[in-house]
């Protein structure tokens, strides 16, 4: 046996057009060549709007932040949005994170603040009928900046899980009548947290967001590592209102010299992942019902699947969960707490096993014909194996040291390679002959280990 170490090589920038759904394989997007391509990678919290304890907030680092995500291999981001002016961390922050509750500010936002008038956070009024060019120069210019290093970028273009848990949430959204000029309010028929603004309830709302949406597709349609994203943990009932808007952009994108992939995730609380796999959308994020979380089920290939901590932890996550979700078909991200600014702790070491295997298994993704392979848990006693047959084998060791693998139609001799995601160590084994079902041992005292076999 040989030993090399793993070395993370950075990717290459998306310059072959928008992505689509791979014909040969659609569990994954493609290129105009047709290329696959696996989307995996770390998102936080102000990486599109700044978030801190001053007025104003401090700026987010960008660059600093893109050198951090090419240093371990990843390629895609989450650009979030945030719809209100604060976020009170008090639903977030006690005895999870080792924090205490804190008032962030949040800024800029898509509209202009110009008054007549004063909000209820002392500022002037929001003008609903007015953009602020300050928020989208920023989203051009953060997604040009991802394209030199490799990374796709997903605007989140609406936030829900503030309205629904943050004290102060609508208080703090430019549709409270208090706070914007047009006086228009989205507590409609009583709903104090006003979540109806993010159904079709009022079709002056619906009109403005669907502006604001334009101006958005308006602004980006000519890059090509953009995709879309409805909304960040909309409540339920939001169903409708997110295919609405699903639709919207496919129709508007239809006029436009490019079109872009568009996203719905997991709608908390109370949402069902039937409901993503019944929608519209051209990729999803379930929520842990399935087994999203612990033993994620083989994608089928009838959504691209973007399985995301954020919607299954929160803030968490393992190695183990990364190789899991990618046997099987699916595109891992990780909600990271990064500089601490908004959760948890900065640059916590406890994550970096899973930021660093979501690196790893883009490496192997690049390695493999990844538009080939197909998740097959029958293939290997693990039951973790995604595989191209009679030409590769890629087999997760979650629980166990050794496997039995069915080369029953493998012909001729296999190469064999071992890697271990803890040490980034690669062992090389003795050709075989394959044409029956093997058994093979792993080099490594270690668990959770990878074994690689071509043909």
């Amino acid at each position: 046996m040989g030993l090399v170490l793993y070395v993370i090589h950075g990717c290459t920038a998306p310059s072959q057009g928008p992505l689509r759904v791979c014909n040969k394989n659609p569990r994954y997007f493609a290129t105009e060549n047709g290329t696959a391509i696996l989307l995996t990678g770390s998102h936080t919290w102000h990486n599109l709007v700044d978030m801190g304890l001053s007025d104003p907030p401090s700026p987010f680092d960008f660059d600093a932040y893109l050198t951090w995500m090419q240093k371990y291999n990843h390629n895609f981001i989450r650009l979030w949005a945030w719809e209100s002016t604060k976020w009170n961390t008090a639903t977030t922050n006690p005895g999870n994170w080792g924090r205490d509750t804190e008032i962030l500010v949040v800024s800029p936002h898509p509209w202009a603040r110009t008054g007549p008038g004063t909000a209820l956070d002392g500022k002037p009024k929001f003008d609903l009928a007015t953009f602020d060019d300050t928020y989208f120069d920023r989203l051009r210019s953060r997604i040009e900046a991802a394209e030199k290093y490799g990374i796709y970028v997903s605007i989140m273009l609406f936030e829900g899980w503030c309205l629904q848990f943050t004290p102060g949430g609508y208080e703090n959204h430019p549709f409270n009548p208090a706070n914007n000029i047009q006086a228009l309010g989205g507590n409609i028929q009583g709903d104090s947290l006003a979540l109806s603004i993010h159904e079709l309830a009022d079709d002056r709302i619906t009109t403005i967001q669907e502006r604001y949406v334009k101006q958005v597709i308006d602004l980006v349609n000519d890059l090509d590592n953009v995709l879309f994203e409805i909304s960040n943990e909309n409540h339920a009932a939001s169903t409708e209102w997110q295919y609405h808007m699903i639709d919207f952009i496919h129709a508007y994108e239809k006029t436009k010299l490019k079109q872009h992939p568009v996203g719905m995730t997991f709608q908390y609380k109370g949402g069902k992942n039937e409901d993503l796999f019944s929608s519209p959308a051209d990729w999803i994020s379930p929520n842990p019902e399935g087994g999203y979380r612990d033993d994620p089920p083989p994608a089928d290939g009838s959504k691209i699947i973007i399985n995301d901590t954020d919607h299954l932890w929160g803030i968490g996550g393992t190695s183990d969960w990364v190789w899991k979700s990618f046997c099987r078909g699916l595109n891992p991200i990780f909600m990271d707490p990064y500089d601490g600014v908004v959760l948890g702790k900065p640059f916590d070491e406890e994550f970096n096993p899973i930021r660093t295997s979501l690196g790893q298994i883009q490496q192997f993704a690049q390695r493999i014909d990844l538009a080939g392979t197909l998740p097959d848990s029958s293939l290997a006693s693990s039951g973790y194996c995604l595989a191209n047959v009679g030409k590769e084998y890629l087999i997760y060791l979650a629980d166990t040291n050794q496997v039995t693998v069915d080369l029953s139609r493998t012909k001729g001799s296999i190469q064999v390679e071992w890697f271990n995601p803890s040490t980034a160590e690669t062992v090389y084994d003795e050709e075989r002959e394959a044409g029956s079902s093997q058994n093979f041992r792993s080099p490594f005292a270690e668990k959770g280990v990878v074994l690689f076999i071509q043909n």
